[in-house]
């Protein structure tokens, strides 16, 4: 999962557009992956506000900038069909957090490539909903979007985000380790550790469940 925010690209006034149909969607056992709605705002400033999650973020998010990233996700949606989806308790219907894919936004020995990620509020961590909704978000990848490779990647530190990446059956090179082009020189958060997963190893393993 980047440290750097993809989503908040512009910063913007207008409020977000929302797709209402009742496609582009993924259920799991629990979690159903879906457009954004209105109502996602509020909960999702919330957790882009919260210390604990933005732990290896540059910094927390204004409510201003944390709408506009939910603009950018939907659009992404609404124009592609997949993206980062929000992601609600079916048991519920409570929001709790993004699940996903998004093509990367920038230039790295691995770019062009499409990453998946995922940033759920607290009170859902340690639930095995990042594991869960990223693996129906690899599945959907690899075999409706017939994706040669799939990547993640994080700070050197985040090692809760490592260990998703791992549980989804990701590998990890230190060979492909990078310094992010969005962090300055010498921050602490700059260097990433990139994980990968090809379809060739997606299949094998889906063929042996």
């Amino acid at each position: 999962m980047e440290i750097i925010d993809n989503l908040m690209v512009f910063s913007s006034r207008k409020p977000p557009q929302f797709n209402t149909m009742k496609d582009n969607t993924i259920k799991t056992e629990r979690l159903l992956l879906r457009p954004w709605k209105e109502e996602d705002l509020e909960p999702f400033a919330r957790l882009n506000a919260d210390p604990r999650v933005m732990e290896y973020f540059p910094s927390l998010k204004t409510r201003e900038e944390s709408d506009a990233s939910v603009k950018i996700a939907s659009n992404h949606i609404e124009r592609c069909g997949w993206g980062f989806w929000a992601v609600s308790l079916i048991q519920t219907g409570e929001f709790i957090g993004f699940i996903g894919l998004d093509d990367v936004h920038f230039t790295a020995p691995f770019t062009p490539a499409v990453e998946i990620g995922w940033r759920l509020a607290f009170d859902y961590w340690g639930k095995g909903y990042a594991t869960e909704g990223a693996l129906a978000s690899l599945k959907y990848g690899f075999e409706k979007l017939q994706l040669e490779t799939i990547v993640s990647f994080a700070t050197v530190q985040n090692m809760r985000s490592r260990a998703v990446m791992e549980r989804i059956g990701m590998h990890h090179d230190p060979k492909d380790d990078f310094d992010h082009p969005k962090m300055p020189e010498g921050h602490p958060l700059r260097r990433h550790v990139l994980y990968r997963l090809n379809a060739s190893e997606w299949q094998r393993r889906a063929t042996h469940e």
